[in-house]
């Protein structure tokens, strides 16, 4: 099967990283975007662009209806979800490929054996891979409260679809059960649209270990090596590596070994993610598979000199998986920074505004996957992250050394970000001896004030408006320092605004 057109079902870095992957196989790309991502560069990038509604991702990069609409108004042959968004929706993968679309992804029922926490635990289960201790059967309030007695506390109530922390509540006893279960359904309900929950031991002091899965349609599956996600905030990833400085040798050939054993039990194909706790006793448990590419996927190509992301444009085109266990190669040290606009010294809240100016950084050993540029609009409707800087070092000292000289060349104007602080945490000796565990971050929030942000926030508000003087109302006004009455480059099309770049 040859992919002659892609249509990238996402935005920002993962739809630019998507449409660089097309580009270098001859594949022309196809955006889709909404009125909030009208001006983004994935947008101008792309050899054709589609406006598929308002800002609301419900409205626009959540409605398949538009998204298959537009893939048949553009001639596309095949889909890539991207990570987030409809990424891991069986119904919508069946959807794809009832409409004679190739699909960029696992199977359907693929996505429903592992994408969901419930299942995903049985599948392991079956493949005699260990689960966290916890409960996954019927989830009415009556019967979660006798499980959770039973399990013990501290334990976590999850939303069994879904990520990203969204309707995870830790409870610390009894007392704090019932409004912890309420408000994780509403939250899951809300986020993901399913309010079903599990429960789980919350395993303390406990590092966050994932496996790099890759598997073709013919029983081929490989682990590409595992990354140690355990700096997070809010149960959401700050920082990323590859490999893991925690486990040797003997750990790391046993939990790459489960991560492929869950896979074939889930007929497992094309790019996914199998998520483990490494418990302070050396033991892994299982946690979920994610079944699409990561965000931090960067890292694992780094290492490896894996191209995942074309990968999975051979698996989904037929092609066999050539890559053997014995041959995925270690090469050096890779750590990711997801820069967010977010404020660290008010629990991490998101800092929507406009990024008044933005200078990623550069250098040898450096990669930047990026969607933002001067006069961008970071909006409350979409994640707040602004980049993702990547460090590839000799030895993890060396890419540690390389990530703070990057982040000391980034510079962004106009919202509150991350950086400062996790300067501070690369520079303590935690995260330099590898000591710090997956809640880490908020206790050393409460009990040190040495990581609050070290630079002062209205010095750059300051300069950003000294910077941007003269140009404010052309980039209110949407055109991202364009004049305001430039001609669009858009023509109605079939209910769409269609852009078809020419040859270059």
């Amino acid at each position: 099967m040859t992919l002659r057109r892609v249509l990238i079902a996402n935005r920002g870095e993962i739809a630019r990283r998507v449409i660089r992957a097309a580009r270098v196989r001859g594949i022309e790309s196809v955006a889709v975007f909404s009125e909030a991502d009208a001006q983004s560069p994935y947008v101008l990038e792309a050899d054709i662009s589609v406006a598929i509604g308002p800002p609301e991702a419900r409205l626009s990069y959540l409605d398949p209806d538009k998204i298959l609409a537009a893939a048949k108004a553009t001639g596309a042959d095949a889909i890539h979800p991207g990570y987030g968004f409809l990424s891991e929706n069986a119904s919508f993968a069946r959807a794809v490929i009832a409409a004679g679309l190739t699909w960029i992804g696992p199977p359907p029922d693929s996505i429903e054996a592992v994408g969901d926490k419930r299942r995903a635990r049985e599948v392991a289960k079956a493949a005699g891979v260990p689960t966290v201790p916890g409960y996954e059967g019927p989830d009415d309030d009556a019967t979660l409260v006798r499980e959770a007695n039973r399990i013990g506390f501290p334990l976590l109530v999850k939303a069994s679809a879904g990520g990203g922390g969204k309707g995870m509540r830790k409870v610390l006893d009894p007392a704090g059960l019932a409004d912890a279960i309420a408000s994780a359904r509403r939250e899951a309900e809300s986020s993901f649209g399913n309010g079903r929950l599990i429960l789980e031991r919350c395993i303390e002091r406990a590092r966050h270990i994932e496996v790099q899965i890759l598997g073709d349609h013919f029983g081929h599956v490989v682990a590409l090596l595992e990354r140690d996600c355990s700096l997070q905030r809010r149960h959401q990833k700050v920082i990323e590596e590859c490999p893991s400085p925690s486990i040797d040798a003997t750990s790391r050939a046993s939990v790459l070994a489960m991560g492929v054993a869950v896979a074939k039990a889930a007929g497992y194909a094309n790019a996914g993610t199998a998520e483990f706790l490494l418990a302070p006793d050396g033991a892994f448990y299982f946690l979920e598979m994610n079944t699409r590419l990561q965000v931090e996927h960067p890292v694992t190509e780094e290492v490896t000199g894996v191209d995942l992301v074309g990968w999975q444009f051979a698996i989904a085109a037929g092609k066999k998986l050539t890559l053997t266990q014995d041959a995925i190669a270690s090469y050096g040290h890779a750590m990711e920074f997801r820069l967010y606009a977010e404020d660290p010294a008010s629990g991490f809240l998101p800092q929507p505004g406009l990024l008044r100016r933005v200078k990623l950084p550069a250098g040898p050993g450096i990669r930047v996957d990026a969607c933002a540029i001067d006069g961008m609009e970071v909006t409350g409707f979409y994640d707040p992250m602004i980049a993702k800087i990547i460090a590839h070092g000799a030895n993890r000292e060396e890419a540690r050394l390389r990530l703070i000289d990057a982040l000391r060349q980034t510079v962004v104007l106009g919202v509150r970000t991350n950086t400062a602080w996790v300067l501070d945490v690369l520079n303590s000796d935690p995260f330099i001896n590898h000591t710090l565990d997956t809640t880490w971050a908020e206790r050393e929030l409460a009990e040190r004030p040495w990581l609050q942000p070290s630079a002062p926030d209205s010095v750059w508000y300051a300069l950003a408006a000294f910077l941007s003087a003269g140009r404010s109302d052309s980039v209110r006004s949407g055109s991202q320092g364009q004049s305001p009455k430039s001609p669009s480059p858009f023509d109605a099309t079939d209910g769409f605004r269609l852009v078809r770049r020419s040859a270059e």
